[in-house]
């Protein structure tokens, strides 16, 4: 195993964010290996993609602008990383740590009798091995696992874990084949998540604006949370108790049972804290809490606490943002 193949995923026409870490990232380890840096991009507007692709280090991008990825759940993403794997040869394929890309990943573990490290935030690699670090349990643990001795190997890699430095080297686009004899038939109806509506993947966003139980309804993520995070370039996330109570989707929740962030930036807004909600945002750079209750769990391990009333503290933070903004274009 001596080449490393970057699977693309976009959505709506934009490739994510984390397809350019994992580009750089895999330019690197190639050159430890001895080996070759690729890239699958598929589906609508692959082509375009693929354009972009050519400004980082990579040497071949495979490429189909196939109908069928975008009609249909992954399974034809499965049989087209499956057909560039074995184009590419003996490889490390990196995969996004999202919802769609563990789901890929798990089936083609299954498939290519693959190892596979989860979430990864950095690789070694020493005689030709590459070990992968994964935070555990929240990242109160991190463990560093090596892949098994096999053609390939895959690795989830987590988004804004990596950074992005782009590099012309004259990569060479190359058609990919459609897998012959598929047949699909799981239809996606309709993709209504807050991603495929325009708004920022939660696990890519720098800054990420999270609000809880404390907000009291639906109404102040939109009118509240919104405007700031904004304003601040960032997306919108939940507590667990938030989507369970309906106010939000599931798409937004962060925690254990929900989406891990790592932003520069942490807002939350009337969260109590639990270690369910803990476990997924406490690796973001800079934690700030606003809180009514000043003996909230959350003040643990915030960087900075304000005790207040959200709906006060909030809309004047974003007047004071935007003025800023607009002092600094001025």
């Amino acid at each position: 195993m001596n080449n490393v193949l970057v699977y693309a995923e976009h959505r709506g026409g934009q490739t994510r964010k984390v397809t350019f870490e994992m580009a750089t990232e895999a330019r690197r380890i190639a050159d430890a290996l001895g080996g070759k840096a690729l890239a699958l991009v598929v589906g609508a507007g692959s082509a375009q993609l693929a354009e972009q692709l050519k400004n980082y280090p990579l040497d071949t991008i495979y490429v189909n602008d196939d109908a069928d990825v975008d009609k249909f759940l992954l399974d034809p993403v499965v049989d087209y990383v499956e057909a560039a794997a074995k184009a590419a040869g003996p490889s490390l394929i990196l995969i996004p740590n999202t919802l769609a890309g563990r789901d890929v990943a798990g089936r083609l573990v299954a498939r290519l009798g693959a190892g596979i490290g989860a979430d990864v935030t950095d690789f070694h690699i020493e005689n030709g091995v590459v070990t992968c670090v994964s935070p555990k349990m929240g990242g109160a643990l991190i463990t560093t696992c090596a892949l098994k001795n096999a053609d390939y190997a895959i690795a989830t890699i987590r988004p804004n874990a990596f950074s992005v430095a782009p590099s012309a080297t004259g990569a060479q686009v190359q058609p990919i084949e459609k897998p012959a004899g598929k047949t699909y038939s799981a239809v996606i109806e309709s993709d209504v998540d807050e991603e495929s509506s325009g708004e920022m993947a939660l696990e890519e966003a720098a800054v990420v604006v999270a609000g809880g139980r404390g907000l009291g309804g639906p109404e102040p993520f939109d009118t509240l949370l919104k405007p700031l995070a904004h304003a601040l370039g960032g997306a919108v996330g939940a507590s667990r108790a938030a989507a369970d109570a309906g106010w939000v989707s599931y798409s937004l929740q962060i925690g254990q049972t929900g989406k891990t962030v790592t932003p520069s930036l942490y807002v939350a807004v009337g969260i109590s804290g639990a270690i369910q909600h803990k476990v997924g945002m406490r690796a973001s750079g800079t934690i700030v809490a606003i809180n009514k209750d000043g003996a909230a769990p959350i003040a643990e391990f915030s960087d900075l606490m304000v005790v207040g009333d959200a709906f006060s503290i909030v809309p004047e933070l974003t007047k004071l943002v935007e003025s800023a903004k607009k002092e600094a274009v001025s």
